[in-house]
């Protein structure tokens, strides 16, 4: 024991203290103190990077500390987010035999259809805008809301432990299956702990309930099956993906070179396949107005943490007069289009007949979404972390520290963003990207060719 405190003592200490600045994250901070947020996130980025560096080939420390850090969030109601009161909501409704789909939150509360213990609760804890619109969580998101609410047996921290434990499993087997990817890959398998214990991977899922990182684990299961060439298993796996989060689905072109035109016709037609019978429960006629109108939303309707849009708005509104709220909603309409063509570029002009140059194209294609994007919300950033691990872009590292910056929003009771501050992540952010791209060697277009 005493010599192995001797060669782990830093590493040690750095781990309880990080549990600590949990603790005080999850049971004593308010979102609106910025200033305590940006302290406890800088300090657990800045230790556990320390702990990474000095116990990079011991798992078994790795896991435990990882499974401990996540451990401290077990009963405490998410502070950075109210959407779990949406996620019970949803999963209450099915547990009573109703589609989550086909009534907003105030439809349910005006005509009083249903009725369960925390409806009050739930209701009066979500966000106005939430309690308006129906529910834009894909089906199997839905189902985890669900079981949620079974196993919580109708109270809200209970749903919450419940949710809150699935999540944990998630960032396990992303864990798992990406330690066999990078092996597979010939890359180190301790890359995977700079995701596992990454503070915003621990913050945003386990702290705040988003299921990115379910998302993120069935997408790295469905890419091993395909990397040990089962790609037909993979099908199943890759079509629950997309139906816990759609992001998944805009990646289906980037494969056409590596499984050859054929193959990846078949490989289309069995997700597309798959999708459409996780989502075969939840039809109704209107079900498609209703999802697509809350979908499209969040193209055309909100703005948050932007980086590009701000300056297209600024240049818009000072030289044009141009309207904010129409501003954005054409700008939604272009930017999908805009995104679609990269992809499709990307798909064509790189050579992406490896699997890890697949997995770069994914990786700059959702960049370039997210760069464009009129709203990116920390827990974005995961999936651009969870891919790059796979890569060799560190840029969304950095920028799952910057995008910190952004929650100073919150500070303010009327949401206004601090533009300086926001500079500074994106020229951090943009910047390290660039710094990448041509550090690979721009005369032979790297980005494109590998």
């Amino acid at each position: 024991m005493q010599s192995y405190w001797r060669l782990h003592r830093y590493p040690i200490l750095f781990a309880v203290a990080c549990i600590l600045f949990y603790w005080s994250f999850a049971y004593n901070l308010v979102r609106t103190d910025f200033i305590k947020l940006f302290m406890l996130y800088g300090a657990l980025f800045y230790l556990t990077s320390k702990i990474i560096q000095f116990e990079k080939w011991n798992f078994k420390f790795l896991l435990v500390v990882g499974i401990l850090f996540r451990l401290m969030f077990l009963i405490a109601e998410p502070n950075l987010s109210q959407d779990f009161y949406r996620f019970i909501w949803d999963g209450e409704l099915i547990k009573n035999g109703f589609n989550p789909y086909l009534y907003t939150p105030d439809q349910i509360m005006e005509q009083g259809t249903v009725s369960f213990p925390s409806m009050k609760e739930l209701h009066e804890g979500m966000t106005d805008l939430n309690a308006r619109h129906y529910s834009n969580y894909p089906p199997i998101n839905q189902v985890l809301f669900a079981i949620a609410s079974i196993l919580g047996g109708g109270s809200v921290l209970g749903s919450t432990i419940a949710m809150r434990l699935i999540v944990i499993l998630a960032d396990l087997g992303v864990l798992y299956f990406g330690r066999k990817l990078l092996q597979h890959l010939n890359k180190a398998n301790h890359l995977a702990f700079w995701y596992f214990l990454n503070p915003l991977i621990i913050i945003e899922l386990t702290g705040n309930l988003h299921f990115e990182g379910v998302m993120l684990f069935f997408f790295v299961w469905a890419l091993y099956l395909i990397s040990k060439n089962k790609w037909l298993w993979s099908t199943p796996i890759y079509a629950i993906s997309i139906m816990v989060k759609l992001m998944p689905l805009m990646f289906l072109p980037l494969f056409v070179k590596y499984f050859g035109l054929k193959k990846s016709v078949v490989f289309y037609a069995l997700i597309l396949l798959g999708c459409g019978a996780l989502l075969f429960p939840f039809y109704s006629s209107v079900f498609i107005d209703n999802y697509s109108d809350t979908v499209g939303l969040w193209f055309t309707n909100f703005e948050f943490n932007t980086s590009i849009y701000n300056v297209v708005k600024k240049i818009a509104v000072t030289y044009y007069e141009a309207k904010p709220w129409e501003l954005i909603d054409s700008y939604g309409s272009v930017i999908q289009k805009v995104v679609i063509v990269i992809i499709l570029l990307l798909a064509f002009l790189r050579k992406n007949q490896k699997l890890e140059s697949v997995i770069t194209s994914m990786m700059l294609a959702l960049a370039c979404y997210y760069f464009l994007s009129s709203t990116v919300h920390p827990w974005y950033v995961v999936f651009l972390l969870g891919i790059a691990m796979f890569t060799d872009y560190r840029f969304p590292f950095v920028w799952s520290f910057a995008v910190v910056l952004s929650y100073y929003a919150y500070s303010n009771p009327d949401y206004k963003e601090n533009l300086w501050l926001l500079a500074i992540e994106y020229i951090l952010v943009i910047g390290f990207f660039i710094y990448e791209i041509i550090g690979s060697g721009p005369k032979k277009l790297y980005f494109l060719k590998k």
